[in-house]
């Protein structure tokens, strides 16, 4: 069961971010595709968030689940609930929860004996297993997200997890685009370095945020899901070495000018 979190950081923008004037360096392409992935990962952490606690009601038997992977379908986010077999060459389905007439809804469907499943749901739960392999964080709870990538490839997001209410974490997230067969990893993609806990109970909300990047000079796809997954969002502000970046509270982003 997850709760969700919100985070805040009191800011005072400078005078040459409303006045900047030099061209943006990254086209509307370039910021919209970002914008889309980051837009997903939201929308699949809350399917997960939801989905989890309409399957955690089920009581599942211990060990029968391990991982979930979430699916976007044109009639809306379905959960498969499970585990990768003994063999690792398919996933065990427990449980599906399929979503409703809204983001908040799901129906859960139980299966016994599992359903065995060697399409999508297996291939995100191998490249999740070859992510976290590789990966190294905190001594605190992580989220891990798939989405589909060019060629059959995937992008797995391992991000640190919300876990109070009105505190939100940013940073210490990576992107890793894996290959088609869930064992290899393509890319590696460090988007934040240290993670910050913005933390909004018993403060005044700010009008906006603002963070800077070390790592890359554009926006990442969690700065976009850092926004859309406040209870209440704010505008985000990311500056970077050549420019200063917004994420609006609907996700899109632009240069500040």
């Amino acid at each position: 069961m997850r709760k969700r979190i919100a985070v805040t950081l009191a800011i005072i923008l400078l005078p040459s971010i409303a006045f900047a004037k030099k061209k943006c360096p990254l086209s509307d392409a370039e910021l919209a595709a970002i914008t889309a992935r980051g837009s997903l990962l939201a929308q699949y952490d809350q399917a997960a968030w939801h989905s989890t606690d309409a399957v955690l009601a089920m009581k599942p038997e211990k060990g029968s689940v391990t991982r979930y992977i979430a699916e976007k379908t044109d009639a809306g986010w379905v959960v498969a609930y499970g585990r990768l077999n003994d063999a690792q060459d398919s996933f065990l389905v427990a449980y599906t929860a399929t979503q409703g007439v809204n983001p908040q809804q799901f129906t859960v469907k139980h299966y016994d004996p599992p359903k065995v499943d060697t399409g999508f749901y297996f291939w995100g739960a191998k490249a999740t297993a070859t992510a976290l392999k590789d990966f190294q964080g905190e001594k605190r709870p992580y989220n891990t997200a798939v989405l589909p990538a060019q060629s059959g490839q995937m992008y797995v997001y391992v991000l640190p997890a919300q876990t109070v209410n009105d505190v939100y974490p940013l940073g210490g997230d990576v992107r890793y685009l894996i290959s088609a067969n869930g064992n290899t990893i393509v890319e590696k993609r460090q988007l934040h370095k240290a993670i910050m806990d913005r933390d909004f109970r018993n403060v005044a909300r700010p009008q906006a945020g603002y963070h800077t990047h070390v790592l890359s000079n554009v926006p990442e796809d969690t700065d976009v899901f850092f926004v859309l997954s406040q209870k209440s969002p704010v505008p985000e502000y990311v500056g970077t070495k050549n420019q200063i970046y917004v994420v609006k509270i609907d996700g899109s982003i632009a240069c500040a000018k």
